[in-house]
């Protein structure tokens, strides 16, 4: 059985390069490591923390755990917003007002990545882990998450550069 595709009107945008598709899919995967870190911390795995940090700063067991998996599930959903971007099938929001969003979106992305670099290197930060090698794999875990704002701002000058074409010629899409 084949399906037809209809060609595409000649005003619309044309369809994100390969290499959107790909970082917007680096980026979801970007964020998977620290979730999964920040999830077995919340099960009681130990993550090089020691159980009284883990009891008296982040309140786990306690309400912590629910902190913790909702900032794991948050950063998530957060991660798989450039796909929206790169997508051809479904557009939740007009382009006028998607584009300006990711905008935003990258903006904000850049200025918590360069705070999680100044708390990953406060004297506190450091001092709460139980050893150098779980301050290793803390950083192997979180570094992906450093690539997003790169990669976010990428996929949305791509997606910012192929819709500006229509609103040139006055379609709205």
């Amino acid at each position: 059985m084949t399906t037809a595709t209809a060609p595409l009107p000649a005003s619309a945008p044309a369809p994100a390069p390969v290499w959107a598709r790909r970082a917007a899919h680096a980026i979801a995967w970007c964020a998977v490591p620290s979730g999964l870190w920040r999830i077995a911390m919340a099960s009681g795995v130990h993550v090089g923390y020691s159980d009284q940090v883990l009891r008296d700063v982040f309140d786990i067991p306690g309400w912590g755990i629910a902190y913790v998996v909702g900032l794991s599930v948050l950063t998530e959903l957060a991660a798989l917003f450039p796909l929206l971007l790169v997508s051809d099938r479904w557009r939740p929001l007009h382009p006028r007002v998607l584009a300006p969003l990711a905008w935003a979106a990258s903006g904000v992305l850049v200025l918590v990545a360069l705070w999680q670099l100044v708390v990953a290197f406060t004297v506190e930060s450091q001092t709460y882990l139980s050893s150098g090698t779980a301050q290793t794999v803390w950083g192997f875990t979180f570094a992906p998450l450093f690539a997003i704002p790169a990669l976010m701002t990428a996929v949305t000058w791509s997606y910012a550069k192929r819709h500006q074409v229509a609103f040139r010629h006055g379609t709205q899409l």
